[in-house]
């Protein structure tokens, strides 16, 4: 019963006073994070706020994925676009396709997958960090570098791989399925 009591006493007690402490928290926090950033970067963001959209005004997807720095060319983006490597919200996409705040966007490049959400609509070109606060990386992590195969290594001067050297390197790689190709007869 003694427990009861104290759960309606403590109850009404919190009720009260909780959203102006949850509003003090959250505007010290916000504090928090605006001291935490460092000068040189928020001046940058306000100079691609500057060099965002105006009103009413649209981004490009080739544009703004080579404007985050997703790719190094925005000719590389429109090729991308063009070869259907770029997704907006599930959907193949061309180069001139407007963007807008909160559409995931679809990167296939090298072997991967960035899966970004749009934070902020930039046209031009800004720096790296920047660039990673006009987006959400919502990417599988890269495969580690130990995961991906590499290429015969051969000492200097061994000339030319024979018959058999390419037979052990494909057995070694699993091209073959441990020699599969050939009948075991012969």
């Amino acid at each position: 019963m003694a427990s009861e009591d104290d759960e309606g006493t403590t109850g009404d007690a919190a009720e009260g006073p909780r959203p102006e402490a949850a509003h003090a928290e959250q505007a010290e926090q916000a504090e928090q994070a605006e001291q935490a950033v460092d000068p040189k970067i928020a001046a940058a963001v306000a100079a691609a706020e500057a060099a965002g959209p105006q009103n009413g005004e649209s981004v490009r997807i080739d544009s703004w994925i080579w404007a985050v720095r997703l790719v190094k060319t925005r000719s590389l983006g429109a090729t991308a676009c063009k070869g259907g490597h770029v997704r907006v919200n599930g959907q193949s996409v061309k180069p001139s396709h407007t963007l807008r705040i909160g559409d995931e966007v679809r990167l296939r490049q090298e072997n991967r997958e960035r899966i970004v959400i749009v934070k902020r609509l930039i046209r031009k070109r800004v720096g790296a960090p920047v660039a990673a606060q006009c987006f959400v990386d919502n990417s599988p992590p890269p495969p580690p570098r130990e995961a991906v195969a590499p290429a015969g290594i051969r000492d200097r001067g061994t000339g030319r791989p024979t018959k058999r050297d390419r037979r052990e390197l494909e057995r070694l790689r699993g091209l073959m399925g441990g020699g599969a190709g050939r009948p075991q007869g012969q």
